[in-house]
């Protein structure tokens, strides 16, 4: 089984590195036709506006809406997350042009700027279901993004209560937004038919739960079990194991955590 990451900016390095360790071959994907025969597609976190000119520059566009149109899977982060909405607020002068198709309004850099990056725990009970594993997933924000409206057909997979401490240091210098939505829940993780979204880093953790969690949509979508997917530790002697498996920087031991 192929996935591809998209490869023209941002963590793509790690997401291939996460998909090493579930013992799937990742393609870093730079060219259109690269798409041909894989089974899923991830659009790692980086720069939006810089994928997205990128992605039209090469001809992308088209070639992804074509891609997510034959129902094949699609996960978006942060940057990627924004990528695949229909609806976006905040966007840059000039504007730019999405793949689309979750049907949802992303606040762009909603949490503020770089400056305002954090980690927390977030409960996801869907993730915990199909997946096991502890029932909270540390997730990582980096000037990340909100989705603050969904469509009807769009499943919530995780929410957020924005802080009313103004005098927590994470979002005491964040934008008047953050502020008036204050003790109101934002949506920071979304699922769409055969589109995932996440407003955090799941490729900068060592849980790969997420990761998994998008393989086993690669099967429904493509009628298939997920034991033929094949989801399950490589040997670390495989040739197919990514030289860059240990990218991933974030642990946690007996609830403390650390950074690498």
């Amino acid at each position: 089984m192929s996935v591809g990451v998209l490869a023209l900016q941002g963590s793509f390095h790690e997401h291939l590195a996460a998909l090493g360790k579930l013992g799937v071959k990742g393609v870093l994907v730079r060219k259109p036709q690269q798409l041909e025969g894989l089974l899923g597609l991830i659009i790692p976190g980086g720069e939006s506006t810089t994928i997205a000119r990128l992605a039209e520059y090469h001809n992308f566009i088209q070639a992804l809406q074509e891609f997510s149109n034959k129902g094949k899977a699609i996960w978006g982060t942060c940057a990627g997350l924004i990528f695949l909405a229909n609806r976006t607020v905040g966007q840059k002068k000039g504007g730019q042009e999405f793949i689309g198709g979750l049907d949802c309004t992303v606040h762009r850099n909603f949490f503020g700027s770089q400056l305002n990056s954090f980690e927390t725990e977030i409960t996801v009970p869907e993730l915990v279901a199909k997946e096991g594993g502890p029932e909270k997933f540390r997730a990582i924000f980096i000037r990340a993004p909100a989705i603050v409206e969904v469509g009807p057909s769009v499943e919530i997979l995780a929410d957020y209560t924005v802080p009313t401490n103004e005098s927590t240091n994470v979002f005491s210098a964040a934008e008047n937004e953050v502020k008036s939505q204050s003790g109101k829940k934002v949506i920071i993780a979304v699922k769409q038919g055969n589109l995932l979204g996440t407003a955090f880093h799941p490729e900068l953790t060592s849980d790969t739960r997420w990761h998994s969690y998008f393989l086993k949509m690669l099967g429904d979508n493509e009628n298939q079990t997920s034991a033929s997917i094949g989801v399950k530790p490589e040997p670390e002697n495989s040739q197919q194991s990514p030289q860059l498996k240990d990218l991933p920087i974030f642990q946690q031991t007996e609830g403390l955590s650390f950074e690498l």
